[in-house]
């Protein structure tokens, strides 16, 4: 592969290759070098932009297997809590260490027995503070914290939570921080935690040139009509659908299972075991639908979805961006779609505020019109397992 110069040690060198890194990204070519020398670092990077490689391969490398809590990383959801342990958990292939997820709405007592034998934590912000209160998350010993996704933090209302954590880290240790945005609160904490940081600014985080975006304007009355119809005549891949509500994420999802697609749903209504079984079957190409909400699917690195579509807009140009970062990565095409009725109107004007974003208004298509089925019913079962 090109290192573009770097260095990684030999085990994390070899677990790169068996990875299938071709090169290295523009977020890892900045930040791993800076990591490595032990700079305090800001990192602007949107989704797809391969910044847990960035901070998990150099931080890794300075784990010392058995002596306790080294790396810290604190990140907004669940979901993003298990990506993150998951990914980290590949890099470290050949330097086995003990990699925990916390987080709630699980019982607290299995990770207080992982946690004395962990050097690497991986947890949000709420279950983290209430390991911290029985005592049973050592931090003395973290050298490294990693804040992922903090302006997601900030907008979940967990600037507080941040505050407490990093008070109870070494003042010594080295701080990361990532977010797609910086806003003033954010900065405030890069001001007062963290040592003369090296500011780090994606350029870029799609193939912009292997990027199509259009939209459709279609009655609201016809939009799931449309859905469908896009579905079934786009080339076949991974597509992932956006709503705005758990309601309509519900909603979409068992339409769509009454027109026989294989979709699935995603938002934070469902158990945590519920989720990671969807995710894992979207991993696995046993889904090739994903209903989402942005909260849900924040964070999440799916390889290879080729179709984004929006079935409501989001409400700022910042959300869109997060949303379309999931498709045209690593040189491959993707297409977003976007269905606009009349009440995406003032979203839709937001969205276009940013300048960078260019979408193609194109003819609706004739298709089928189906009546939406109002009524909660009982889903068929998919089978999410190999057979």
């Amino acid at each position: 592969m090109d290192t573009k110069g770097i260095v990684l040690k030999p085990e994390f060198e070899k677990a790169i290759l068996d990875l299938g890194f071709a090169e290295f990204t523009e977020i890892q070519e900045k930040c791993i070098p800076l990591i490595q020398q032990g700079r305090d670092v800001i990192g602007l990077s949107f989704t797809g932009s391969g910044k847990t490689a960035a901070f998990g391969f150099p931080a890794l490398e300075k784990v010392v297997v058995g002596k306790g809590i080294q790396v810290l990383v604190v990140v907004p959801t669940r979901e993003l809590c298990n990506q993150v342990a998951y990914e980290l958990r590949k890099f470290s292939k050949y330097k086995k260490m003990h990699i925990v997820e916390v987080y709630g709405g699980v019982s607290i007592y299995p990770q207080i027995t992982d946690l004395r034998y962990a050097e690497v934590v991986v947890s949000t912000p709420g279950r983290l503070l209430d390991h911290f209160a029985r005592r049973t998350c050592k931090t003395d010993r973290v050298n490294i914290l990693v804040l992922d996704e903090a302006d997601k933090m900030f907008d979940m209302g967990f600037i507080e939570d941040l505050k407490k954590i990093i008070a109870m880290i070494p003042r010594d240790s080295q701080k990361l921080l990532f977010g797609a945005t910086m806003p003033t609160e954010i900065m405030q904490i890069a001001k007062s935690y963290m040592n003369n940081p090296e500011k780090v600014k994606m350029q870029t985080y799609v193939d912009r040139s292997k990027l199509i975006q259009h939209y459709y304007d279609v009655e609201t009355k016809d939009k799931f009509a449309l859905l469908v119809h896009v579905l079934k005549t786009e080339p076949k891949g991974l597509a992932i659908i956006f709503c705005g509500t758990r309601r309509t994420v519900d909603k979409v999802n068992e339409n769509l299972v009454r027109q026989n697609v294989m979709s699935e749903a995603l938002h934070g209504g469902l158990t945590q075991g519920k989720r990671k079984q969807v995710i894992d079957a979207f991993h696995a190409k046993r889904l090739n639908v994903l209903v989402a909400s942005d909260v849900a699917a924040r964070g999440l690195d799916i390889k290879d979805v080729t179709l984004i579509i929006n079935y409501d807009i989001p409400k700022t140009s910042v959300e869109y961006v997060h949303r379309i970062g999931r498709t045209a990565r690593a040189g491959k095409e993707g297409k977003v779609i976007s269905l606009l009725s009349s009440a995406d109107y003032d979203s839709f004007t937001r969205v276009l505020e940013d300048k960078l974003i260019l979408i193609r208004n194109l003819k609706t298509p004739d298709f089928k019109r189906i009546e939406v089925a109002r009524n909660q019913f009982r889903k068929r079962k998919f089978n999410f397992h190999k057979s």
